[in-house]
């Protein structure tokens, strides 16, 4: 699947024009091919100026030929556009029991991907070495090297400080709180790693992928655990301290006497995750320990599980109800390994939204199952990684440093 990067802001100088071959690359992102000529007129700069930046641009390998314009007279002219080919990514989500390594194109498209059972409470060292392991793996796989490698991306099932890559305080990962992520794995692959909340790349995979017109977004992961990432004015919005969108320990009506592992009682998550769920089915006699049991019962029809998982939905929607009346986004994506049991949970989420959030907010709201599935945190990785890499600036650096 290729990422839609949608139009990039190119930067600009003080005469308007742009102002290195960083600033040129952006408008070439969306992937249009352009003929020198196009470049020039679109820019204001001088046709000798773009040639030059062109060429480095070329050298790099960022752009490549795209074939020839058609001729008002003469030779026709060569067009350029992005080469997504030229540079890969580790993208990697790192669940509660699960690890996801994918290489991904400079787009974001997956060349190569490996699904892995891995308990996030083995510690960091464990599941880390896991992962360089099986990017190697993965690269050789895709036919690409380490040298190819542009950055990696990983998302893990707590709160992060995104500035430093460490988590703090993730209340499912003894052992990681503070622990440097990047540096560790830096050991073994020296090229820029970049870690966040996975209920924030994945908001950003999804929203990139299938929801690129909307610039008030919010994901809601239903599994392990509930989180929101939330994108406000088309950018993540991760708080003071990277704990923004934390719903699952918001209070929930109906939960007064249910204790929750934070040590709080009532909280969204004691109620409505998958453990929650199993623990339910299991005291009323249906035999179930895990979220995926939940989601099995389902399937099958199990009357019991249906509408323990409704219920979910209307204790979700509770919490919900507010945070449209807060945030006012235009669309809600449901996702997670419980939202992909299709349209019960969902039910219950819009019969108590649509009943609770002021009617101007809910004018033009949009709450839908997740489209992307289980590839979004990877696409979110991977496209935090491309916005790095691929910034003005940094396109600048890496053309100074070849020259």
């Amino acid at each position: 699947m290729t990422l839609n990067l949608g139009p990039q802001p190119a930067a600009a100088d003080a005469g308007g024009s742009l102002a290195r071959a960083g600033d040129l690359f952006q408008l070439l992102r969306d992937g249009k091919a352009r003929t020198r000529a196009e470049l020039a007129l679109t820019t204001g700069l001088a046709r000798s100026t773009v040639a030059s930046r062109i060429d480095a641009l070329l050298l790099s390998g960022l752009v490549g030929p795209a074939g020839e314009a058609n001729s008002s007279g003469g030779r026709p002219p060569s067009r350029f556009a992005f080469n997504p080919a030229a540079r890969t990514v580790l993208a990697v989500d790192v669940g509660a029991t699960h690890v996801i390594v994918a290489v991904t194109d400079l787009s974001g498209r997956v060349l190569a991907e490996q699904r892995l059972a891995q308990d996030v409470a083995a510690g960091p060292e464990a599941v880390l070495d896991r992962v360089v392991g099986e990017g190697l793996a993965l690269l050789a796989k895709a036919g690409r090297t380490a040298s190819d490698l542009s950055g990696i991306g990983i998302g893990l099932p707590g709160p992060v400080e995104h500035n430093t890559g460490r988590p703090v305080k993730p209340p499912i990962m003894p052992g990681w709180d503070g622990f440097d992520v990047v540096s560790y794995v830096q050991r073994s692959l020296p090229v820029p790693v970049l870690v966040d909340n996975d209920v924030n790349i994945m908001a950003l995979g999804e929203r990139t992928a299938h929801w690129p017109e909307h610039s008030n977004f919010l994901f809601i992961k239903v599994a392990t655990g509930i989180g929101a990432g939330i994108i406000g004015n088309g950018e993540l919005q991760r708080g003071a301290n990277g704990t923004a969108g934390d719903l699952g320990h918001v209070r929930v009506p109906r939960g007064d006497e249910v204790m929750c592992r934070c040590g709080n009682t009532g909280c969204l998550e004691a109620l409505a995750s998958g453990p929650a769920l199993a623990a339910e089915l299991s005291r009323r006699g249906v035999p179930a320990s895990k979220g995926s049991d939940v989601r099995r019962l389902v399937d099958e029809g199990n009357l019991q599980a249906i509408q323990a998982l409704r219920q979910a939905g209307r204790d979700l929607g509770d919490v919900l109800a507010t945070v449209v009346n807060l945030l006012n986004p235009s669309v809600i994506v449901i996702g997670g390994s419980l939202g992909q049991t299709g349209e019960h949970l969902m039910a219950g989420v819009r019969e108590v939204v649509y009943r609770r959030s002021l009617p101007l907010a809910t004018t033009n709201l949009r709450i839908a199952l997740s489209v992307a599935g289980d590839q979004a945190a990877i696409l979110g990785a991977s496209q935090m990684v491309t916005q790095y890499v691929l910034s003005p600036a940094a396109v600048e650096a890496t053309l100074q440093a070849a020259g």
